[in-house]
């Protein structure tokens, strides 16, 4: 027997509570378009590099690293 949609959602809704997670969905502006590329770039350019390096080293100090098994 075919679940209807709404069928199927509730069973991914009931499976999700067992597990204690919930879906969580995110808008971002397209990247793909010519105004967000712009106002990205305008922000990147006015980054400090030295905040920035200090950001990333404060980045890799809290971060676990694990190297992943040769495949």
């Amino acid at each position: 027997m075919t679940a209807t949609p709404a069928e199927g959602m509730r069973t991914l809704s009931s499976r999700r509570r067992v597990r204690a997670q919930r879906e969580v969905r995110l808008v971002l502006p397209d990247a793909r378009t010519e105004e967000v590329r712009a106002r990205t770039a305008e922000a990147v350019s006015r980054l400090d590099p030295e905040q920035e390096a200090e950001a990333l080293s404060w980045i890799e100090a809290v971060s676990e690293f694990h190297e992943l098994p040769a495949r």
